[in-house]
């Protein structure tokens, strides 16, 4: 049973057609995020659902996937034990050391590091990095810096991609510049 809703959002795509819709609640002495991602990519449309769960301390303890992507159903688990990670029960020791998850088709993952980001300062993260189509899985280093104004400055080490977020007070990212933008929330 989910717990009580913390936060909302709805982002539009700015690079394609699409929307998402995400929810934060409490659960199980820590948090969730469910999600519903709509958007045509070079595959065609796709409609997945995702739910991601957190510890109290804002690290992913699991996150599941599920839907269409490229014509294709999807249904992907992602877990982590102690630092161990598996995909649909698999284990992925080339994770070893990601505190997060990040789809690459949604902005509601940089939620988790933007919720334990201090007030001032920078943090480093490794995010369990998954892009479609594949499902493809990798490490992804990743830099948090709070600027001015609700403004956090992003880097993924891997791409060398930099950018700006703007961010709101609850941890969602408002607009992630030439890719989302937030309707509401």
């Amino acid at each position: 049973m989910t717990g009580t809703t913390l936060a909302h959002i709805h982002w539009r795509a700015l690079d394609r057609d699409g929307e998402d819709k995400c929810r934060l609640a409490r659960h199980e002495g820590g948090f969730m995020l469910l999600g519903h991602a709509r958007f045509r990519d070079g595959t065609g449309w796709a409609a997945l659902d995702y739910v991601i769960r957190t510890g109290p301390d804002w690290r992913t303890r699991s996150a599941d996937v599920t839907g269409t992507h490229a014509g294709q159903d999807l249904a992907l688990r992602l877990t982590c034990d102690k630092g161990q990670w598996t995909l649909n029960g698999v284990p992925q020791p080339h994770l070893h050391g990601c505190e997060d998850v990040d789809f690459a088709f949604t902005p509601a993952t940089n939620l988790m590091p933007l919720r334990r980001l201090p007030e001032v300062g920078r943090i480093a993260t490794r995010a369990a990095w998954l892009r479609l189509p594949g499902p493809s899985l990798d490490p992804l280093d990743q830099t948090y810096l709070r600027d001015r104004g609700g403004l956090v400055s992003y880097h993924a080490w891997q791409t060398d991609f930099r950018t700006q977020l703007a961010v709101a007070a609850s941890g969602f990212v408002t607009l992630y510049p030439g890719l989302w933008t937030a309707e509401d929330g």
